[in-house]
């Protein structure tokens, strides 16, 4: 019997890697259950079909690339965009993984919300539960921190003082428990406060 929830493989031989992509994923999405396979075969011993994607290393790919190619439309592969892809892998999505924080998790957000534009496709998040967490004046303070903006033009912005941004961001970032402006970016676009495309 398959989970209600949206089920995501990884399968990569590098475990450090992989644990921290998991991590990530289950920042972005998280009611999604992620499972790490060291191999295909280990994949397909757990059946692979009730995972809604498979992210899987270039070299785990090209290992097994007639299953992948036949679930192409699952699969993102993880390399490196110093990486020279193979010939035969130009067909598949790519998730570069080198890429710094931010953009990694901008990459990662832009998949999970062309794949499921809407929710489609996922159980409903705690968004309700969290909407009155802030005001609307940190919600605006917290937009154009995803949006990239630093604090003197935020306060430019929204013509107040450089001291009350600082307040504010403090206080965002208290109330969602949050560390970092990707954590921020992630609470930001999947509570829809903020649209990737605008980040």
């Amino acid at each position: 019997m398959y989970s209600k929830f949206p089920q995501i493989s990884i399968i990569d031989n590098n475990t450090l890697a992989a644990i921290g992509l998991k991590s990530i994923l289950q920042n972005i999405i998280p009611m999604m259950s992620v499972e790490i396979f060291n191999s295909t075969q280990d994949l397909l011993n757990a059946q692979p079909d009730k995972y809604y994607h498979y992210f899987a290393s270039a070299n785990i790919i090209l290992e097994d690339k007639d299953f992948y190619l036949s679930n192409i439309k699952k699969t993102i592969m993880l390399t490196s965009s110093s990486a020279d892809i193979n010939q035969q892998l130009t067909a598949f999505h790519c998730l570069y993984t080198d890429k710094k924080e931010n953009e990694l998790i901008k990459s990662l957000l832009w998949l999970e919300q062309m794949a499921h534009s809407e929710g489609r496709h996922l159980p409903k998040t705690n968004a309700v539960r969290h909407a009155k967490i802030l005001s609307d004046r940190e919600i605006e303070v917290m937009s154009l921190i995803v949006k990239g903006l630093i604090n003197k033009e935020i306060a430019d912005k929204l013509n107040i003082g450089l001291s009350t941004v600082v307040t504010h961001r403090h206080n965002i970032m208290e109330k969602l428990q949050v560390k970092s402006v990707s954590a921020l970016t992630i609470y930001a676009v999947m509570n829809g406060y903020v649209n990737i495309r605008d980040i």
